[in-house]
Formats: structure tokens, sequence, C-alpha cells
């Protein structure tokens, strides 16, 4: 946490002696700094702090993002229509666990990864939506197109199993996927595509999968799995509404 970083917003009464430690809060920002957006969120309502309300500020240190409260979410400042909200670097799993990415503050989302190593021979990377630290394993329907360098198409449907395919391994650094995740945290049915590259003994592979999951869930993060193992890096980003 940063020299300039917060944990509560005051708010001072008629009559209250203002120490030293209350100016330098107003004195050192003309925005609140927080960790994160959870340090945010704790931030406004308690006893002696500020009420959240339409037109506040607020930067949060761990996406460098500066925000501002709209009267019902937190919108990003700025021009950019992606606004980072994590990055991970993998190595050699066959379990990456990402947790509290998606909340009010996006509708849609974006997930890209860059694979620079992997293991396991013609092995699928799948996705599980996520939310109180498990996984959902149940409602996922999905269509997915393969092409090969050879130009081999396979067209294929998947109903009612336990997770969205993504990408197919086999054992190289030769693969990589971006994914748009549709009103994740919102109560409804989470739709879900996702375009990929990767290589397999007889050339280059490109995967084109688009799907949902019929949950009414809200789910506020996602796991990658698969039998072998991936290596790369892992960055997600909010839309903005």
């Amino acid at each position: 946490m940063g020299a300039n970083a917060q944990t509560s917003v005051p708010t001072f009464t008629a009559g209250e002696i203002l120490t030293a430690a209350n100016m330098n809060i107003s004195a050192r920002t003309g925005i609140p700094v927080f960790a994160d957006a959870t340090a945010r969120d704790a931030a406004f309502g308690g006893t002696g702090e500020k009420t959240l309300a339409e037109g506040q500020f607020a930067y949060l240190e761990s996406t460098n993002a500066t925000q501002y409260y709209d009267g019902s979410a937190w919108q990003s400042v700025g021009s950019s229509g992606l606004t980072l909200i994590s990055a991970t670097t993998i190595s050699a799993a066959a379990t990456t666990n990402v947790n509290d990415v998606f909340s009010t503050t996006y509708d849609n989302y974006k997930v890209f990864f860059n694979g620079t190593a992997s293991t396991g021979t013609d092995v699928p990377v799948t996705l599980k939506l996520r939310v109180s630290g498990a996984d959902a394993t149940t409602n996922y329907t999905y269509q997915r197109l393969v092409t090969t360098s050879t130009t081999t198409v396979v067209d294929r449907d998947v109903f009612g199993t336990d997770e969205f395919g993504v990408v197919g391994i086999n054992g190289n650094a030769y693969y990589g996927f971006d994914i748009t995740m549709i009103n994740p945290f919102n109560a409804s049915p989470t739709k879900f595509i996702a375009t990929s590259v990767g290589s397999n003994p007889a050339g280059v592979t490109q995967n084109f999968v688009q799907g949902v999951n019929t949950n009414s869930t809200s789910y506020t993060g996602f796991s990658l799995l698969t039998s072998g193992s991936i290596s790369g890096t892992l960055k997600i980003y909010g839309l903005a509404n």
C-alpha cells in the first residue's frame, strides 16, 4: 500500500477537533487512493465515513485506474474501452483459479492468454465459471468449429457438459486465446465466445467456440483446467459500459 493510500473516507461533524492526521488525508491527494476495489468499497458508509454518492472519485493502486461513481456503479475515467483488472503469470499449471474479477463495475469482459509452454499431447484447455471459491460444473452448452492447416473442418455441438472447451495444446509454446464473457456477474445465463490458435503434429489449428452457461448465477471468476499443464500470461479486462 502506497504513501497516499487510504482505508476510509471520513466525514467530520460540527465542533469536532481536526488533528494533523485528519488534515493530511485531504492535503496529500484530492482523490482518495485505495489499494484495490475491496479497500475502496469498505471505505464508504461506515461509522464516521462518507456515504458513497454520485460524483465520488477514487484511485486504485492495484490497476492504476481512476474511477468515478455514477450513482449505481464505479466507472473508469479515460478514453480506453478496456480497463485492466488482473494480470497473472501462469507457470506449468494444470489448474488456474481466478477469483473476484467480475463485479457490478462492468457488464462484459475480455480474457487474453499468451501461451509460452505446455505439456500434454492433443490435450484440451477448458474453462469453468466460478463463485465463492467453487467451480460451477453444470449446464454448459457450446459449439466448436476447428480448422487445421490441412483445411480439415470439424463442426461439433456439446450440450449439458460441465465446462467450456477453449483450445487444444500439444506440448508446445505456439498457442493463445481470447475470450469474451457476456454478463457473467448478472444473475442470468452467461454467454461465452472464444477464438484461439494452437499447433499440433499436422500444423496450426484454429478454434472458434461459442456457448452459454444457462445457470442464473452471479459469477465472480473462472478456472482454467487441463490434464497437461500451461504456462503464459493471463490478463482480464473490463469493457466500458
